[in-house]
């Protein structure tokens, strides 16, 4: 099998935080923690690249660079709203002050 270093770290992850909070004796109770446990992982995951990306827009100087990056990080709030890991109003305000923020750039 070929795995990417990532699937590894992500794999090791899950193992640790799912054996020795097992304290459920039903099948479908240990199913349910690690299928929330990777879930909650994936999802951290997505979070924490939606701000890394909308710091790196907001620290750009130069507009013509920051309109490149703009369509691309709006789509990646969009995308993590869809998944219900922020609140869609949340991304709705984040996308008007990104906006807001490029058009503002001389």
């Amino acid at each position: 099998m070929n795995f990417s270093k990532g699937s590894i770290i992500f794999a090791n992850r899950l193992r640790k935080q799912v054996s020795n909070r097992n304290m459920a004796h039903h099948k479908s109770a240990i199913k349910r923690i690690r299928q929330s446990a990777k879930r909650r992982l994936r999802n951290r995951y997505k979070k924490t690249t939606m701000r890394s990306m909308i710091k790196k827009l907001r620290a750009t100087e130069q507009k013509a660079e920051a309109e490149k990056m703009l369509p691309s990080v709006l789509s990646n709030i969009d995308r993590v709203a869809k998944a219900n890991i922020i609140h869609k109003k949340t991304a709705s305000n984040y996308k008007s002050k990104l906006t807001k923020y490029v058009n503002g750039l001389a």
